[in-house]
This record gives structure tokens, C-alpha cells and sequence, in this order.
């Protein structure tokens, strides 16, 4: 069921993890009708949603070839953006970069679905993150990547659908007393061990406490270098409107936790967060912009005026706050 929902792109997931796990059923879903229908579902997206992904550093690589190698034909206008992402794969970009790229023209590499009940699944999400092959790597190494990212990826679609860890990895998984205590019985040294213990757990010990945990663990592991525990936290039922102002207003996470807040409907109905993100300087401009024209009149003057966030939100603070000051001037007759 979970499969067939993320096949269709139905998942309640953010829009970079509905693309990942996409591809991933596209390349290597187990049935060919799973396969045709995430193709199709590909092929139907938001064109301007496909060029955002596309662009963006955070994109792994192996979306990235799956772009070169099976939507270039209908979508041409990624070649460019393709060859722009310091992500893409070096020897999809010699290919890109010598001319017109058939459909079939790239060799494909096949991506192996992970066994789920086997220990190194276990492994592979408890790498720190996945990163970009650097020259030279062997196939083999390549491959255990493109695993460990789908394993990750498929965690985080049955999690968003309702599943709990213990059912993903068939058993128990544990995680330290301190990420569990109530924050108002922290002592100081709970508070030190809670960061000794918490950078030696593995990713799934980290997401468990990140979805069942108390404040003092999110707001450790919301910074945390593997995405997938980053977005964990982001999925906690426990976040209250002050810590998601505050994850919005923090210059110490990564882009894409600020972009994950902005594509939560739930945190985008509260102004605070809102704000808190148009405020950030170190929030994309492409998630910030639309949300300007949202702000009351106070807030507007104070982004007009605040010399850390980029220019180009400034200026539009400046045009918004003119606009509103010449549509509450009185209007006479005859224009005097």
C-alpha cells in the first residue's frame, strides 16, 4: 500500500522526498506496474516543483541521473540546470555536455532494492548521511550508496504514513533515558550526558528519539548532518508553535530544514514562523519571497530596515510597505 501510494506521489511527504522516492520506484520498484505508474507520476509533476529539485544542492546525485537519464527527453529545459547542480555525476555532465541526450542514450545503472530483515540495512541507515561519489570510487561503492540512500528514503515514506521504527527494523530499538525525561526535570549534567550519549547513536536511534523525544533532544538533533534526522524531528507530534518559531529563526541549521518548514502546512499557519523564516538570512530566497507580502504593516517596516536578510527581500519589504502606505492615503476628486 505504501509503495503504491508513493508511486502515485501521494505520500505525506515534503516535495523533495516525494521526487526521491520516485525515482527510486521508477528505477527499481519491485513490480513493472509500480515502475510505469511512478514514471508517470514523473512525467505529470509540477514542472516548475521538477526545476526547483533539479537545481538544488541537496539533490542526491542519483536523482540527479535519473533526471539525465529518463527525463531529459521530455524535459529539456533541465540540461542546463542539470549542468549547473555541483552535484550531478561527472560523467553524466561529459555526456550532457557533448550534445542531445536520447532517452536511452545513457547507460542506466540499476539501483538494488535493500532487504529490509537483513542486518545491513541496519548498516546503511546508520551512515551519517549519504554523500557525492568522489572520482575514481568503485562500482561497488557506488552501488552500497544508491542502497543506503533508498533504504533511507524508504524509512522516511513509511514513517510519514504512520509506521513506527520497531516495525521497519523488526526490533526493539532503545534509546537513553535523558531524550525521554520531561525538560523541566533536566539537571545540568542530564543535559551533558544527553550530548555525549546522543553523538554516539546511530541514525535510527537518533530519528526514534527525534519522533518520541523531549525539546533538549530535538533542538541537538534538528542539527544534525544526516537529513533524515533532521526531517525526523520535523515530524515530531511533540513540536510546540515556540520550538518551530525557533527552528525557523535559527542561522545553525541547514537549508533544507528551512525549506521543509516552509512546505509544512501546519507551521505556515502560524505567523510566528512565518516571520521567523522571512527574517532568516540564511532562508532561500525562493521560499521567502512570496511569504513578504503576508507580513502586517509593523513587521513589513522592520524587514524593510533589517540589513541581514538579502537585498532583493528587502527591497520587496520596502515596495509592500509603499504600496500600502499610498493605498491608505485619501483619494480626491479630480486626483487633488
Amino acid at each position: 500500500m505504501i509503495l503504491r501510494k508513493g508511486a502515485a506521489g501521494i505520500l505525506p511527504v515534503a516535495a523533495e522526498d516525494s521526487i526521491e522516492i520516485l525515482v527510486l520506484l521508477a528505477a527499481a520498484a519491485p513490480e513493472p506496474e509500480l515502475r510505469d505508474k511512478a514514471l508517470e507520476t514523473l512525467g505529470l509533476w509540477n514542472r516548475l516543483e521538477i526545476r526547483r529539485i533539479m537545481s538544488g544542492p541537496n539533490t542526491p546525485p542519483e536523482v540527479l541521473r535519473f533526471a539525465a537519464e529518463r527525463l531529459l527527453a521530455e524535459h529539456e529545459e533541465l540540461r542546463e540546470i542539470l549542468l549547473e547542480n555541483p552535484g550531478l555525476p561527472a560523467e553524466i555532465r561529459d555526456l550532457l555536455q557533448s550534445g542531445p541526450a536520447p532517452e536511452h542514450m545513457l547507460e542506466q545503472t540499476p539501483v538494488q532494492v535493500p532487504d529490509q530483515s537483513r542486518p545491513d540495512f541496519m548498516a546503511a541507515l546508520s551512515t551519517s548521511d549519504v554523500t557525492t561519489d568522489s572520482p575514481g570510487s568503485p562500482p561497488s561503492e557506488v552501488a552500497q550508496r544508491a542502497a543506503e540512500q533508498q533504504a533511507a528514503v524508504e524509512m522516511l515514506a513509511k514513517l510519514a504514513a504512520g509506521a513506527k521504527i520497531e516495525e521497519l527494523t523488526g526490533a526493539p530499538v532503545e534509546v537513553p533515558s535523558e531524550t525521554t525525561m520531561p525538560d523541566d526535570e533536566l539537571t545540568q549534567k542530564d543535559r551533558e550526558t544527553l550530548i555525549e550519549k546522543v553523538s554516539r547513536m546511530t541514525a535510527v536511534e537518533k530519528m526514534k528519539a527525534a519522533l518520541t523525544g523531549n525539546m533538549e533532544t530535538r533542538a541537538l538533533l534538528i542539527r544534525d548532518p544526516n537529513k533524515m534526522v533532521s526531517r525526523a524531528v520535523l515530524q515530531s507530534p511533540k513540536i510546540t508553535e515556540t520550538e518551530a518559531e525557533g527552528y525557523a529563526a535559527a542561522k545553525n541549521v541547514s537549508e533544507e530544514v528551512l525549506r521543509l518548514i516552509a512546505m509544512n502546512r501546519k507551521f505556515m499557519k502560524l505567523y510566528v514562523v512565518m516571520r521567523a523564516l522571512v527574517n532568516n538570512p540564511r532562508a532561500p530566497i525562493d521560499i521567502t519571497l512570496p511569504l513578504v507580502v503576508r507580513l502586517n504593516s509593523k513587521d513589513l517596516k522592520g524587514l524593510s530596515l533589517n540589513r541581514n536578510v538579502p537585498d532583493v527581500i528587502r527591497n520587496m519589504a520596502q515596495k509592500v510597505v509603499k504600496l500600502k502606505e499610498d493605498a491608505s492615503k485619501p483619494k480626491f476628486p479630480g486626483g487633488r
